[in-house]
């Protein structure tokens, strides 16, 4: 059970001295009542419900989705902001994957099912013709893989590189273990590397090459991803070390019950691993409320969310639809309840309502709308991302972007502060902001983009829990009355910083 750092050590842990915010800005708006649990509900069950099939990007569904949203936006009388005065900025992702048309494996004279008999395990395109060469045990050195087809027997993985969340037991198990062992065999200079499944790898096969045969995903025209530097100011044990340095070859990973094909020494292997890409669409959907003072309505609090989830996948428990009702329809929900309240009471500033495409992709949307923004960044004075809310102990809650190096504003982190002693009052944990920990929690969301370029940015979560990424996220496991509490606490936050002092980067800051 992670130990709870209480929102008097949070406000310890900004450390910096402010001026106390006027009683009269930490008043509660009466809007706020308008926030109701049962709107909250019956929106979560409709879009992560399997109507929307798991909302996947790229996806009819991911459109029909965001197309919802759009909808509930207008009713409630949002303004577009999206291309052309719609609601929606499109944008395209490129997928690159293994073709299962063009690419081919053969052990000897025997062509090999692509997917069914023999699953690629990564998506590195290229030509092997080469004899293997079985490794007993893939640690021993002494064992001469050089342009050769390495065989070998999947071992465990180490129990810390097993998450504890994300997927089944059995991926979760199967992807380090082909990672630790390919890696350590490429180094070594194998022209190619073949894991033989052991018993949970098995169990895990159709899994590993339903998720390998989507391959991978970018945004055409977004910022770059951003990527962890090494902290100089870390501990040893807490800096962010880039993995060595190898040549990729192809990985496959085949059933157990091949072992005896495999095993023999000298066998050519015929690898043709081809790549295809295309670009398709994506969207974010955008509305604004404008603001009531004509000095400080160009100005905006961005409150930010994520459409998207995994979609249909591989069956777990009979059900292969993989609903993403905390992650994110929780969030999604969310900031309509908090667009009907700010309707009936606008704020100074305006509020700008982005549901961000292709999250689960990379965070498409956010990289490409943070490169194409609809307004300039420089008016955007903060941004409140959440991503899942509703899971997890009903009085605690997580706020990323409160200890550095994640934190670059610390006015603004007073604001949330203030924001949640006013509503919530929630517990705050903040041990998953710490760099430190081993989730990297703090990166995966969509205020990562902005925060990189240096827009104040908070992100709210109830953290992981172990329904994350699998088809049991659904509307009927959602703590309602806690998403309710914390859709409260992001719009008391949105409007501190929508009618006080603008929230300040704090010097020197970059993200890490």
């Amino acid at each position: 059970m992670h130990r709870i750092i209480s929102t008097i050590l949070i406000s310890a842990l900004v450390n910096a001295p402010l001026a106390t915010l006027h009683a009269q800005s930490s008043k509660v708006p009466p809007a706020i009542s308008s926030i109701r649990e049962a709107d909250i509900k019956r929106d979560l069950f409709v879009m992560g419900g399997d109507d929307f099939r798991g909302r996947e990007a790229g996806t009819i569904d991911e459109m029909r989705a965001s197309v919802w949203v759009a909808d509930e936006m207008e009713k409630i009388g949002l303004k577009p902001l999206g291309d052309m005065g719609s609601w929606f900025q499109w944008w395209n992702m490129r997928r690159s994957r293994i073709s299962s048309t063009s690419s081919s494996v053969n052990l000897g004279a025997k062509s090999l099912a692509l997917w069914t008999e023999v699953t690629p395990a990564s998506n590195t395109a290229g030509d092997v013709s080469a004899p293997t060469v079985f490794v007993s045990d893939y640690r021993d050195s002494t064992i001469d893989v050089r342009g050769k087809v390495a065989v070998a027997m999947l071992v465990a993985p180490a129990p810390a590189q097993i998450r504890s969340t994300t997927n089944t037991y059995e991926y979760n198990y199967t992807r380090p273990a082909i990672t630790a062992m390919s890696n350590t065999l490429m180094r070594r200079g194998a022209a190619a590397v073949v894991l033989v499944a052991d018993s949970v790898a098995e169990i895990a096969f159709d899994a590993v090459a339903k998720v390998q045969s989507r391959g991978t995903y970018d945004v055409i025209g977004g910022v770059p991803r951003f990527v962890r530097q090494p902290n100089p100011n870390a501990a040893p044990g807490q800096q962010v070390v880039p993995p060595p340095q190898r040549t990729l070859v192809p990985v496959l990973l085949v059933h157990r019950a091949s072992l005896a094909d495999w095993r023999n020494d000298g066998q050519m292997v015929d690898i043709r691993m081809r790549l295809e890409v295309f670009d398709y669409p994506s969207t974010n959907v955008i509305g604004v409320i404008r603001g009531t003072d004509p000095k400080l309505r160009n100005e905006y609090v961005l409150f930010s969310s994520h459409q998207d989830h995994d979609g249909v996948r591989y069956t777990v428990a009979g059900d292969s639809i993989w609903n993403g009702a905390d992650d994110n329809a929780t969030t999604s929900v969310a900031l309509l309840a908090i667009a009907r309240a700010w309707k009936k009471h606008p704020s100074k500033r305006s509020a700008l309502f982005i549901f961000h495409g292709a999250e689960e992709r990379g965070l498409l949307g956010s990289r490409y709308h943070v490169a194409h923004p609809v307004v300039p960044l420089s008016s955007i004075v903060a941004v409140l991302n959440g991503d899942m809310l509703g899971r997890n102990h009903p009085d605690t809650a997580a706020l990323m972007g409160t200890q550095p190096p994640h934190r670059n504003s610390t006015q603004l982190v007073q604001m949330a502060i203030d924001a949640n002693k006013a509503t919530s009052k929630f517990v705050i944990d903040s041990l998953w902001d710490r760099p430190s920990h081993p989730e990297g929690w703090y990166f995966r969301s969509d205020h990562v983009p902005y925060a990189e370029k240096g827009v104040p940015a908070l992100f709210f979560s109830s953290n992981l829990h172990n329904d994350y990424h699998t088809p049991r996220d659904e509307p009927k496991t959602i703590d309602y009355a806690k998403l309710t509490r914390i859709t409260k606490w992001m719009y008391m936050t949105g409007w501190l910083a929508a009618n006080g002092a603008r929230p300040a980067v704090d010097s020197g800051f970059v993200l890490r």
